[in-house]
């Protein structure tokens, strides 16, 4: 179906020339951005007063946090599908829908978002900032993100890139250094999609934290999978090349549109929250396209303030089961320096900085080989 509109837009094409311009990515990366932010921006007022009418008091605020949470009380949640909406469209009107890369990251983005939905809804109606439990959730994702590390490894086999590329590690700051791991490198794809989507999901706890970051680092990555996706600068960069994957930066193009769209009305003071519906699928997509690109090891330097996030819960929890003490004021880490007397403005700034000199980090690794 998707060849024979293919044929059907090349007939028109040649009546209208301009129109040979979506030909090129760089061109559908901006229409992409654009076509997302508008539907985030367009959802907006109707759509917040809608889900608020829907879930009444809105997202659980955690007792034992920050006291000046509590003047969050009643804001609505599930604020990723603003996200998620103006994602699915963009893609789809510019997005080449032959690509498996576009359907298995959009794959494990739209799973995620259903599992983040549920768990919303459970909070939202149970009125508890526990939705489900941690072996669920988890054990969701396995299995999809299993499934995302299988196909890729298939359609990389079968596709002209190098030998033994589909299995195998590649390592920042060095060329051509490849560790094989075989069909083991399924369970290390599953584990760096799993790994960052509830990294992101972790780090969403203040007005407007996560998705800029997130936005951050969709741009690197959209500028990564633009290059190793191009034999030319992939060559010339000597990073590895993966044909096809050049793709994704419509993706990630459409994830900062939505993601700037949502930020409209998630700025503080917020008027809606992302939720888990929003955060469990943001990350699981940039896991996903970490994997796709062979760069998962460069997206924890990109991604490096979630990875901080995610590691400050289980060094806290860790700690505190062997000594009954704590390391941080509380976890994750934001919370630890809004404990410390940090407005919440002054921390959402701050670790903006750092996820955007992190973000610049993991693109000089293309160049410092």
């Amino acid at each position: 179906m998707f060849y024979l509109l293919y044929l059907y837009y090349a007939d028109i094409a040649q009546e209208y020339p301009l129109l040979h311009l979506i030909q090129y990515q760089t061109v559908r990366v901006a229409l992409a951005m654009a076509t997302a932010m508008i539907v985030a921006v367009a959802m907006g007022s109707r759509f917040i007063n809608w889900i608020r009418a829907k879930q009444g008091r809105g997202q659980p605020i955690r007792e034992d946090g920050p006291v000046s949470h509590l003047s969050k009380v009643g804001t609505p949640t599930m604020g990723g599908l603003m996200i998620l909406a103006g994602i699915g469209v963009a893609v789809f009107l510019w997005g080449d829908l032959t690509n498996p890369y576009i359907w298995i990251v959009s794959g494990v983005t739209a799973a995620f978002g259903v599992l983040g939905f549920i768990d919303d809804y459970a909070k939202v109606t149970k009125q508890t900032s526990a939705g489900l439990t941690s072996k669920q959730k988890l054990a969701a994702q396995a299995v999809v993100a299993v499934i995302a590390g299988i196909l890729t490894v298939v359609w990389m086999t079968y596709s002209p890139t190098s030998p033994g590329l589909e299995t195998s590690i590649a390592f920042p700051f060095l060329k051509a250094v490849l560790l094989n791991i075989g069909w083991f490198y399924v369970a290390f794809a599953a584990f760096t999609i799993i790994g960052f989507s509830n990294a992101v999901n972790l780090t969403d706890g203040l007005d407007g934290l996560a998705i800029v970051p997130v936005m951050m680092a969709a741009g690197a990555f959209g500028i990564i999978s633009y290059l190793v996706g191009n034999f030319v600068f992939a060559e010339y960069l000597q990073v590895h090349h993966v044909p096809g994957s050049g793709e994704l930066a419509i993706f990630c193009a459409a994830m900062i549109g939505g993601g700037m769209g949502f930020l409209w009305y998630n700025a503080p003071p917020a008027k809606i929250f992302m939720g888990d519906t929003g955060s469990l699928a943001l990350g699981g997509a940039l896991g996903s396209i970490a994997v796709a690109t062979k760069h998962e090891l460069v997206l924890g330097i990109v991604g490096g303030l979630f990875v901080v996030e995610a590691a400050s819960v289980m060094i806290q929890v860790g700690y505190f089961k062997l000594t009954g003490k704590r390391i941080f004021l509380m976890a994750p880490i934001h919370h630890h320096f809004e404990k410390m007397g940090w407005p919440e403005s002054t921390v959402v700034i701050r670790f903006w900085i750092v996820a955007a000199m992190l973000a610049l980090l993991g693109l000089a690794t293309l160049k410092l080989r």
